[in-house]
């Protein structure tokens, strides 16, 4: 983590609320994933946070891609726009998939002169991929158990398995080409046994796939929702892995080509959000600060993510419970009604840690409030 004196130096150069990224740390966690997963090519997710400078960070490590919009793909494709035309065109069938199964037609056409990878999981998708993208390559997404995950994901995407060969078969009559298989076990996933059988799922389709001479069929996608260690009770990473691997090993040829999505992974421990009390009141008997950053900010993962981010002070003392509410006039804008702090003055600085993912990227300007400044440290 950023150091405190370096976090409040920082807030006294730049302003507040200031949103800290920090490279050395997501370097560490692409390192990370690749030392306990080495099978696997990571595609970091780049709604977790489109910031251009993390996805150059991740790109120079050996990162490839997973987009779910136009806008995202046009934020890697910036990297690349300088190469030949060839190499470029052969990096992006490489480097990116487009992992949202329903697409605008408009965002298909776009896509069709790069060739890249895009998933799908009904009969609707694959007749608008043939007339808009036929040159792109497909993965069926599968839908997996969420039990326990802190984003459940699979009541809006994935086919059954009972259906996935007949909608592979119906993609390669439609003149296509399915290149794989995917799924996604939720967002924040404690849960190792989702994987598990998801991974068996997959390899009984890619089973029956081959078994009907749909050999080309080789792409396995294990999704996102690698768990980060907001707190104790999360589970490590590389016991996670240790299941994955074998697992791997167990189902799936060597020649298997397998790449994962994360993207909480790689960002939610690199960035640091410092903001400033701004209000104070005892309401109901308990103490009530009002700070410059909120829900509809970078703490935007309270609502949409599920997420709780500890809010800690630079101020020392003795502690109580005390409710923290962001800038709007809205009653939802409320960081927590439960966080131990100290007694504040109006002016001091508070920080929550590991909120680099699914936080600044949902950032709003509601009631006339811009996002939190980013400064980015350990380029």
């Amino acid at each position: 983590m950023v150091d405190e004196e370096r976090l409040q130096r920082l807030a006294a150069e730049h302003g507040t609320p200031l949103f800290v990224v920090d490279h050395a740390e997501i370097r560490k966690n692409y390192a990370t994933f690749k030392k306990y997963l080495p099978r696997v090519q990571a595609y970091y997710a780049v709604k977790a946070n489109p910031d251009p400078g993390i996805v150059r960070t991740l790109y120079e490590a050996g990162a490839s891609f997973d987009v779910a919009s136009w806008a995202e793909f046009q934020i890697v494709y910036e990297l690349i726009k300088d190469m030949p035309p060839k190499e470029r065109q052969d990096w992006i069938w490489d480097k990116i998939i487009y992992a949202n199964p329903i697409k605008a037609n408009e965002t298909l056409r776009l896509l069709d002169p790069y060739k890249p990878l895009v998933t799908y999981d009904n009969v609707a998708e694959i007749g608008k991929i043939r007339k808009y993208a036929p040159h792109a390559g497909l993965v069926l997404r599968l839908r997996v158990p969420n039990t326990g995950s802190m984003v459940e994901l699979s009541s809006k995407f994935g086919a059954s398995p009972g259906e996935a060969v007949d909608l592979i078969q119906a993609a390669f009559d439609a003149g296509l080409t399915v290149e794989g298989l995917s799924f996604h076990v939720g967002s924040q996933c404690t849960n190792f046994e989702n994987y598990i059988q998801a991974l068996n799922m997959a390899a009984a389709v890619f089973e029956e796939a081959w078994s009907r001479g749909r050999k080309e069929v080789r792409i396995l996608d294990i999704g996102g929702g690698f768990p980060v260690p907001y707190d104790d009770t999360v589970r490590p990473f590389a016991e996670l892995a240790a299941k994955l691997n074998a697992e791997f090993d167990r189902l799936f040829p060597k020649n298997m080509e397998i790449l994962a999505e994360p993207g909480r992974f790689m960002v939610a421990t690199a960035a640091t959000l410092v903001a400033e009390v701004i209000g104070k009141a005892v309401r109901d008997g308990k103490q009530c600060y009002y700070i410059n950053d909120g829900i509809y900010h970078t703490y935007s993962g309270v609502l949409f993510d599920h997420c709780r981010y500890r809010v800690k002070a630079f101020r020392k003392g003795p502690t109580k419970i005390c409710a923290v509410f962001g800038p709007t006039c809205d009653g939802l804008d409320t960081v927590s009604l439960a966080e131990e702090l100290p007694d504040l003055d109006l002016g001091d600085l508070v920080y929550s840690e590991n909120i680099g993912a699914y936080s600044h990227a949902s950032s709003t300007y509601f009631n006339g409030f811009p996002p939190a400044k980013v400064v980015h440290i350990n380029r």
